[in-house]
């Protein structure tokens, strides 16, 4: 399990993704929420701006599994 850090208390999935160099831009987030691939905390994600905190954990099934930590 990889960390991604973020400054703030909270960020959007698609900046989130976009910060850890997951995906190249926010638009891509699209093709995963379709193929229902993203999980937040284990629960399945169906929105790209979704509030993520520190604490979090998000899977992208076939990608990786990342836990959102404070920088």
């Amino acid at each position: 399990m990889e960390s991604i850090q973020i400054k703030t208390d909270m960020i959007q999935l698609d900046q989130l993704l976009k910060l850890g160099s997951i995906l190249q831009s926010g638009g891509e987030i699209r093709f995963l929420l379709e193929e229902k691939r993203i999980f937040v905390n284990g629960i399945l994600c169906e929105a790209k701006r979704k509030k993520i905190h520190v604490g979090d954990v998000v899977e992208i099934k076939g990608v990786g599994t990342y836990t959102v930590t404070r920088a």
